[in-house]
């Protein structure tokens, strides 16, 4: 079963919906328009539970809180 990620483009609300069928009507799920369209979408891989990246430390290159301690440098 697929899960794939449509836009509503009336009210552009983003939400998620399992497929059964090869092509079925799929409606928001905030203003039940049938006017939607699917986005691209990713998926993760592993064990990590955060999706956000981390902000950029002093110099900008990864997330390390001080100089010094970037694995870059």
């Amino acid at each position: 079963m697929p899960l794939y990620e449509y836009r509503c483009k009336d009210c552009d609300t983003l939400f998620e919906q399992l497929t059964f069928t090869r092509e079925p009507e799929i409606h928001c799920s905030r203003c039940d328009s049938s006017n939607v369209e699917r986005e691209l979408s990713v998926f993760a891989v592993g064990n990590s539970r955060s999706t956000r990246t981390p902000d950029p430390g002093p110099c900008g290159s990864c997330g390390a809180p001080e100089r010094g301690m970037c694995r870059w440098n």
